[in-house]
């Protein structure tokens, strides 16, 4: 449960690893999900008790070392968390690992007000990987936010782009740094514009009217389209109150024979 909750509902994820912590204290997963669940709580100092604990009881296992140092980053101590960073075991790490480990110390580089040496921690083959890999968005989005801090905006909003492209799932805010950093405005379309309400709180017809044409040009497609034969033309028929005028039959006049005089 703390597991699934970690990152959608830190609080309640916390609370759930206290209370499997009180029941399993000597199980290294415990120990291990109790302080991924401290450390998105913000609650660094009992991240790192819990996992340094997890570490011992899984044999010293280093998987945690990026975790462990970016809490003494929050500790306010950079001095502890480069020398995790640059300890023997930091070698034994994927690359995976490393990488985050990378990122955690261009914070704390930017933390001691290295900026420059923030943006060069980064600098690192994977960056300029073709292929995506599955640390790309966050080193995409670390290095262009090193490089936002160090003044270099223009570099910053390209990797932005970058680390926006990457994100498909939308798990970083990539798109509006980028959108902020190049003057853009970004509209949401997912959320459809309801029709505003007038000064009593009712939506207006017009709006409402705009709104039902609006909706069934939406649900026409191509193959909607009927073709009907033409509609036979209908003759009005004269009002019942008018006037019958005579009928008048004319007879074909033979040839030669003189037309009979008018009667006056």
């Amino acid at each position: 449960m703390a597991g699934r909750l970690a990152e959608d509902e830190p609080e309640r994820a916390y609370k759930h690893a206290r209370a499997a912590r009180r029941l399993a204290s000597r199980v290294g997963v415990v120990r291990e999900a109790a302080g991924i669940a401290a450390y998105h709580a913000g609650e660094w100092a009992e991240a790192l008790a819990e996992l340094r604990a997890a570490r011992r009881l899984s044999t010293g296992d280093d998987a945690y070392l990026p975790l462990m140092a970016d809490c003494e980053r929050g500790l306010g101590r950079p001095e502890r968390a480069l020398d995790l960073i640059k300890s023997p075991e930091a070698k034994k790490l994927d690359p995976m690992g490393r990488i985050e480990l990378r990122i955690v110390e261009s914070g704390v580089r930017r933390d001691l007000g290295q900026h420059d040496a923030a943006v060069v921690t980064l600098q690192i083959p994977e960056l300029r990987d073709r292929r995506l890999r599955p640390w790309s968005v966050r080193l995409f989005y670390a290095y262009a936010d090193a490089l936002a801090e160090a003044g270099r905006e223009g570099e910053a909003a390209d990797w932005f782009a970058r680390a926006a492209a990457a994100d498909r799932d939308g798990e970083t805010d990539a798109a509006e740094r980028y959108a902020e950093l190049d003057g853009l405005h970004i509209v949401d379309t997912d959320e459809p514009e309801s029709a505003e309400p007038d000064a009593e709180g009712a939506v207006t017809e017009e709006a409402v009217a705009d709104e039902a044409v609006t909706e069934e040009a939406e649900d026409v497609s191509p193959v909607d389209f009927v073709f009907r034969p033409p509609e036979p033309e209908t003759v009005e028929t004269p009002d019942e109150e008018a006037p019958e005028a005579p009928a008048l039959f004319l007879e074909p006049r033979p040839d030669g024979e003189e037309p009979p005089p008018r009667q006056e």
